[in-house]
């Protein structure tokens, strides 16, 4: 017979139980991601999914529309600190509210990096409405190509 799990000492993990929750969550592939991406594919628009925007940074958009040079970002609300919906936690808080917040400095320097390299960067929080989220993502890849691709920086 084994042993309960027991987290090590100063372990990011409080408990067994809130490791298994913390595991499971997806970092890519989540719900809403799926939802607009199914909606832009629906309006003819191709792209690559979690892909290196620029191939010397190791950062991922979730959307990537390479010719037009436009990166989209699906945000969760808890590990990207969103301002309407993220609840500091309970538990080894130290821990999560620095995790949170450094997911929120790197955002920013992700923006600036592709921004300088000539992208756009749209962002949008995963409570917002995939359709509207959608909408925004294409209007802003047809402008791209109407003026050329990855023509300018915006």
């Amino acid at each position: 017979m084994t042993e309960p799990w027991e987290p090590p000492e100063g372990s990011w993990a409080s408990s067994a139980a809130r490791r298994r929750n913390m595991q499971a969550i997806r970092s890519r592939d989540t719900k809403p991601e799926r939802l607009i991406r199914t909606m832009l594919h629906a309006q003819g628009l191709r792209y690559r999914v979690a892909a290196r925007p620029i191939k010397n940074l190791r950062r991922t958009a979730d959307i990537v529309f390479g010719p037009t040079k436009v990166a989209v970002f699906i945000d969760g609300c808890y590990w990207h600190g969103c301002p309407e919906h993220y609840v500091p936690p309970k538990t080894n808080a130290g821990y999560w509210s620095g995790k949170v917040a450094g997911n929120m400095a790197r955002d920013r320097d992700t923006d600036q990096r592709l921004r300088e390299a000539g992208w756009t960067v749209l962002r949008f929080w995963e409570h917002e409405a995939a359709a509207d989220c959608a909408v925004r993502i294409a209007a802003e890849v047809e402008k791209r190509r109407a003026r050329g691709a990855g023509a300018g920086t915006v």
